[in-house]
């Protein structure tokens, strides 16, 4: 029989259709339509099935990417989702957010052979989207109840994906958050035209059907001592991310007007939520009318700059000290939000807020130059001569990054060793922490990172949790 793959010669590469920038920016739906079955199947086709898949090895999860591509080629679209679902606890997820072109498709053979890579991401969408219409996503119904309990501290993706993972294994498992609903930033960080909160929400409505329980609005370390929750549980996973914002250092950065990105990010997606959100609804974390300046070149500043023209924005400036090839932004963003009129002043680098304490009228800004790359490859910057300039602003978003908390601090636990990052240290390899039967995943060991290495921390923190727990019970046999 012939091959349904290998098309990529006579099968353009053709991504899912994309609401007109004039029209999405009315609105935070989700910009892109999901693939029909034969647009889905036809683009699966064109993986070259390669001896070598780099795409594989381009994936931080190591999903089985040419064999759920071949076997939605040959319309065998639940096969092909549940090999997907086999190494990911949330591929539809990850299939909208995760930033393909520098991950999976951009080591695509096809796209470096110059034949255009396969739209692997809108695919895994298109797949993960189908199981949930057509009923194909289990519920999660363990086996064998193991009698032994596992507290999660997090209940962003990293804590999600070790739920599903322990649970189904057959652990109770009970996941505390600050927060009034769960997700993290996949509910509160990552808007809407990039992450519909349904889609989130139907991830947290399995675990709660499957029997994980949420403790919400409880601060670990605050409300609840770190200590309590240690003495419920057999195990524990840190799983709280990374939420301290870099802030600037420039003159006048304390006024009135300079906000940090994800202050600006919750507001927007709990008032979009339909939540409490009085620093929205008093106008300072609201964008409209303002002259927007967002100093950054990540995903989050992406995130922000296209909130704010959503909000209506006067005008929506991004700042970035290098130039496009270096952001370390999604470039597909970087598209997405010129198309909705966001201006970008590259090679340009914060120096100074203009205005009163009582409100900012500006930024004073410093042309950059490259210089030597450094040792991890990208290239330094160094002032022009003469390269000042001012862009006017009565709104300064700051991402610029973020750091984790003190969590030996705040956990009450001096002996929760720390990198010199300030992260949580585990041993080797592991996600064992210094405490006794204390794990930690996500961006609290690796810092600030992609949703997607999130949740393969998850996963390999509730297969070492579930080994630690086997060993302590045969010991004690």
């Amino acid at each position: 029989m012939a091959s349904f793959n290998q098309t990529f010669v006579i099968i353009p590469r053709r991504g899912p259709a994309k609401t007109p920038a004039a029209e999405r920016v009315r609105d935070f739906d989700e910009i892109y339509a999901a693939f029909s079955p034969v647009a889905g199947t036809g683009q699966s086709s064109r993986c070259a099935q390669c001896g070598v898949p780099f795409c594989q090895t381009g994936c931080p999860l190591q999903n089985n990417i040419p064999d759920w591509l071949r076997l939605a080629a040959e319309g065998r679209a639940e096969e092909a989702w549940r090999q997907s679902a086999a190494t990911s606890t949330m591929p539809e997820i990850c299939g909208r957010i995760c930033p393909q072109d520098r991950l999976c498709e951009g080591a695509c053979t096809l796209e470096q052979s110059g034949w255009e890579t396969v739209t692997i991401g809108s695919v895994e969408r298109w797949l993960g989207d189908t199981a949930f219409e057509n009923g194909w996503v289990d519920p999660i119904r363990p086996r064998v109840e193991r009698g032994r309990s596992v507290g999660i501290v997090g209940a962003g993706p990293a804590g999600m994906a070790a739920a599903d993972r322990l649970r189904s294994a057959g652990y109770a498992v009970t996941i505390y958050d600050r927060h009034d609903r769960a997700g993290g930033l996949l509910m509160y960080g990552i808007p809407g035209f990039k992450l519909e909160k349904a889609v989130v929400q139907r991830r947290l409505d399995r675990l709660v059907e499957g029997g994980v329980v949420f403790r919400l609005g409880v601060d670990v370390g605050g409300d609840l001592p770190f200590a309590e929750v240690r003495a419920a549980h057999d195990a524990v996973l840190v799983a709280t991310g990374v939420y301290q914002a870099r802030r600037l250092t420039a003159p006048g950065c304390g006024s009135t007007g300079v906000i940090a990105a994800l202050d600006y990010l919750i507001a927007a997606n709990r008032q979009g939520l339909g939540d409490p959100a009085p620093a929205f609804n008093s106008g300072a974390l609201d964008a409209a009318g303002k002259r927007v300046v967002v100093i950054g070149g990540g995903d989050t500043a992406m995130d922000c700059v296209r909130t704010a023209v959503r909000q209506g924005a006067a005008s929506v400036t991004c700042l970035y000290r290098r130039d496009r090839d270096n952001m370390p932004g999604s470039a597909r963003e970087v598209a997405n939000a010129e198309e909705e009129g966001v201006a970008f002043e590259w090679l340009a680098a914060p120096r100074a807020v203009l205005g009163e304490a009582g409100g900012v009228t500006g930024v004073r800004a410093q042309r950059m130059a490259l210089a030597v790359p450094s040792a991890d490859g990208r290239c330094s910057v160094e002032p022009v001569p003469e390269g000042e300039f001012d862009l006017a602003a009565d709104l300064v978003i700051e991402a610029l990054g973020f750091g984790p908390e003190d969590l030996p601090g705040l956990f009450g636990e001096p002996d929760l060793a720390l990198t010199e990052w300030r992260t949580v240290r585990t041993a080797g390899q592991t996600r064992a922490t210094t405490l006794e039967g204390v794990f930690a995943a996500g961006d609290i060991v690796r810092g600030a990172s992609l949703v997607v290495w999130a949740v393969k921390d998850g996963q390999d923190a509730a297969a070492e949790i579930d080994a630690w727990l086997t060993r302590r019970e045969q010991a004690v046999a």
